[in-house]
């Protein structure tokens, strides 16, 4: 155990940690999308299963790493290309981003809201196989990513962890925030329409830098904090939201 308290791994741990809550990015704006078309009485709930969910599912990756770094062999072949394991689950998980991404926006600009009685369970299922299938695809990447970077399975496994757990306390507060503020919420939404198309050309073995991508992101978010703060007076535009609760019954009069 002493080799785990070298400098070498504590350092690969810090830095391995700090990708895994960059990596998790996405993956919390996911979250927070799918888990805001449930009840309220739900949402907290959701929202630490899917958390809780991609950890496992990291781990159980980790745990796995012969099988994920044999995803990596090529299956078939399209012409020149070579066609892997990892180029199906990308290609497949980019496509399904891309697609969820598009029918939400038009979902929240164009679509019909649902009343439905405080505290009802409908859709959380639903919502939580979305997340893991997309937990998946996320985890898949950090999973390479981690594989490189550490030797030692336990200093992954941590990184992992205590990123999740980061992930955990600050998801709720992102969760609201998103909510609140429905510009931030279709921004949030292009991110994630942003990452299905990255996640399609890595798939079609066209390298797109992670940097440009955060990059462009965090300066849109930049951009979208001016305007809240220069036009905070302003009332927000209504989205349709999918969830809407049921009016209370007026008092009926003696």
């Amino acid at each position: 155990m002493d080799h785990l308290f070298t400098f070498e791994a504590l350092a690969a741990l810090l830095t391995l940690t700090a990708l895994e809550i960059v990596l998790g990015i996405d993956n919390i704006i996911f979250i927070a999308i799918l888990v805001g078309k449930l009840p309220k009485a739900n949402q907290e709930k959701t929202r630490r299963v899917g958390l809780l969910g991609a950890m496992f599912m990291r781990i159980g990756l980790l745990l796995c790493i012969k099988w994920i770094m044999g995803l990596t062999a090529a299956l078939f072949a399209l012409g020149k290309h070579e066609v892997s394991g990892r180029d199906l689950i990308l290609l497949i998980g980019g496509a399904f981003l891309v697609a969820k991404s598009t029918y939400e926006i038009h979902d929240k600009l164009e679509g019909e809201e649902n009343i439905q009685a405080e505290g009802s369970a409908r859709g959380v299922a639903t919502v939580l196989v979305q997340i893991l299938l997309l937990d998946l695809v996320f985890s898949l990447d950090s999973v390479i990513t981690a594989v490189g970077m550490a030797k030692d399975i336990e200093v992954m496994v941590a990184a992992v962890v205590i990123s999740v757990g980061v992930m955990m306390l600050f998801a709720k507060a992102v969760g609201d925030f998103v909510e609140r503020h429905p510009t931030v919420k279709m921004l949030a939404l292009s991110f994630l329409l942003l990452i299905g198309v990255t996640l399609v050309a890595e798939g079609a073995h066209e390298h797109v830098s992670k940097g440009y991508i955060y990059s462009a992101m965090a300066f849109s978010f930049f951009v979208e904090m001016l305007n809240l703060k220069l036009r905070k007076k302003q009332v927000p535009v209504h989205l349709h939201e999918h969830y809407v609760v049921a009016p209370e019954p007026a008092p009926e009069k003696n």
